[in-house]
């Protein structure tokens, strides 16, 4: 019998250090919880290069490794037009994302684009970035995240 077919989930942020590795890390770890990691792939990616090739930022591995996961291994890349005929739904984290998103994924009907927790949790509101504050965004944010992902897993 033939393995279904992984449903495939891109979360992109602005440079791929902060939400975005953090949002592929909790789905990621939710998945291997619930003993559905077989069903799903997730990856992150960011708008822009300029973090292209490093770890995600020391407080999101922080962040992770408080929640009992490890995001480390993840490097930052932008995102890519194979992309959007690579994965089956791309989540921005806040409306900056999504206009470049939009942008970028002209007529690839396939895939699903939309932002984060509109499509999550059915609340349009960003994922804000904590990249210039402190360890306490960074908890913030992985609690929206960890809600988020909790309700995306249970509608796929």
């Amino acid at each position: 019998m033939a393995q279904p077919e992984k449903r495939s989930i891109l979360f992109v942020c602005s440079g791929n250090i902060c939400r975005s590795p953090l949002a592929e890390g909790v789905f990621t770890h939710l998945a291997e919880q619930a003993g559905r990691d077989n069903e799903f792939s997730a990856d992150s990616a960011g708008i822009g290069n300029w973090h292209e090739g490093e770890l995600p930022d020391p407080r999101s591995r922080a962040t992770a490794r408080r929640h009992g996961f490890d995001i480390s291994g993840q490097r930052a890349r932008q995102i890519r037009p194979v992309d959007f005929s690579r994965f089956s739904i791309i989540l921005g984290m806040d409306s900056g994302n999504m206009t470049a998103l939009k942008r970028l994924a002209s007529n690839s009907a396939a895939t699903e684009v939309a932002l984060f927790s509109e499509y999550t949790l059915g609340e349009r509101r960003d994922v804000p970035d904590p990249y210039y504050g402190g360890e306490d965004g960074f908890e913030t944010v992985y609690h929206m995240l960890l809600a988020g992902c909790q309700s995306l897993m249970s509608k796929l």
